[in-house]
């Protein structure tokens, strides 16, 4: 068995942690730039809000409800996404993150237990722990766990746990999702399947598999499978990304090197800081830079380049002499840049790399200053010590005007409290 559990409304209720005055309220948060709407409340669903909504085209409907609108806040979304993740991980030995705001969780030594109790212990304890609602879904596969959340989150009768453990209960329910719902099933593939009859998840479920894995995939063919209570996609633990890029819009176009070299710099650093973290090295990086392609006005430009180590690192210091003499090779004058970014690629770990002759390790690899530098930012907070290309005032960040305080990542955005 296995249980998937889903934050609700995952921006939003962090938001809300924090400043109970937005229970019950509309409340939206924005992505980068804020530019569009990528989290909900349900009071902002029921006014009509719609995932991906430009924040100008609902500026009116915004004014007459008095909604609430936050900029997105990623440092403390990440920071409430490691506790729920450690408070979970109480409930089973076995899990796997599957995102920001969900987590699979294996049941195989509970079966014999009260599922449906088990999955509301779950919920009670992140909502006292964290203040964070949950959805919780049971099923004998990951897949019907992922469908049996659906259900959990949507229907008030379930109140936010459902499982699919009985076959007549589960078909009644399959019937009633659509194809394009089911986890794995995107638009292109739904788009065929409903040319053949098969609309619901129940279709899909009684559909043959080899013709399925003849016109589609052997993936497609194991949902099948997956539906009809087979499990065939187990818990994967975490793996070590093979590519970690890093890369934003501007809030305004960047037209001197300066400016743009260190944007660059920044997103270097986060990258290099990512890569320790999951103990790798890289082998080489990408750089890139490139116009609003939507201004039909200005001069369009868009360029990369790759460029290789010496030798396999994870040292701030040789990625960001890397980045910069790629930035260097590939900037253009009298340009207005509106995005740039840096990829490391080629990742190995750091327990597989071998020794050199001719390259000193200690200067391309220099551990001991790296954790100091790491260790200091991780206590006292992100920048505490930067690298001086970076820069201070970071002109060209994204625009974020409704951006909440970072409260359990930064001292000084920590609440007080007064007792009387």
């Amino acid at each position: 068995m296995f249980a998937l559990v889903d934050c609700n409304n995952f921006y939003v209720s962090c938001e809300r942690v924090f400043n109970p005055l937005l229970d019950n309220k509309p409340v939206i948060v924005l992505s980068n730039n804020d530019g569009c709407i990528i989290a909900r409340s349900n009071e902002a669903k029921i006014l009509g809000f719609k995932m991906g909504d430009p924040l100008f085209q609902r500026k009116e409907l915004i004014r007459q409800h008095g909604v609430v609108v936050y900029s997105s806040n990623y440092h403390l979304y990440g920071d409430m996404s490691r506790r729920v993740i450690t408070l979970l991980k109480e409930f089973s030995p076995r899990y796997e993150i599957y995102s920001i705001d969900e987590m699979f969780l294996g049941l195989k030594e509970f079966e014999q237990w009260d599922l449906i109790e088990y999955g509301r212990k779950i919920k009670e304890r992140i909502a006292i722990g964290l203040k964070i609602p949950v959805s919780v879904g049971i099923g004998p596969t990951k897949t019907l766990a992922k469908l049996a959340n659906f259900y959990a989150k949507n229907d008030p009768a379930y109140a936010g746990v459902c499982t699919l453990e009985e076959p007549p209960k589960t078909l009644m329910l399959l019937k009633q999702i659509p194809i394009e719902k089911v986890w794995g099933v995107g638009r292109q593939w739904s788009d065929k399947l409903k040319q053949l009859d098969i609309l619901s998840a129940y279709d899909l479920a009684q559909a043959d598999s080899a013709m399925i894995k003849r016109k589609f995939s052997v993936v497609l063919a194991r949902t099948i499978l997956e539906l009809q209570g087979t499990s065939c996609i187990k818990l994967e633990s975490v793996m070590p990304r093979k590519n970690i890029m890093v890369s934003r819009s501007f809030g305004q176009p960047i037209i001197d090197f300066i400016h743009l070299r260190e944007a660059v710099a920044n997103f270097a650093t986060r990258a290099a800081e990512k890569l320790r973290n999951q103990k790798s090295y890289a082998c080489a990086m990408m750089i890139f830079i490139r116009t609003n392609s939507f201004n039909k006005t200005d001069k369009q430009y868009s360029n990369s380049i790759c460029l290789k180590f010496p030798k396999e690192t994870d040292n701030t210091m040789w990625i960001l002499k890397t980045a910069t003499q790629g930035l260097k090779l590939i900037f253009r004058k009298g340009v207005k840049y509106k995005k740039a970014g840096t990829m490391l690629i080629d990742i190995i770990s750091n327990q597989t790399v071998q020794a050199d002759l001719f390259i000193d390790d200690t200067k391309m690899n220099n551990k001991k200053l790296m954790d100091v530098i790491d260790a200091i930012n991780e206590k006292y907070g992100k920048d505490t010590i930067r690298f001086a290309i970076c820069g201070c005032k970071k002109t060209w960040s994204g625009r974020q005007q409704k951006v909440s305080p970072a409260y359990t990542t930064r001292w000084r955005d920590i609440l007080v409290v007064f007792a009387k």
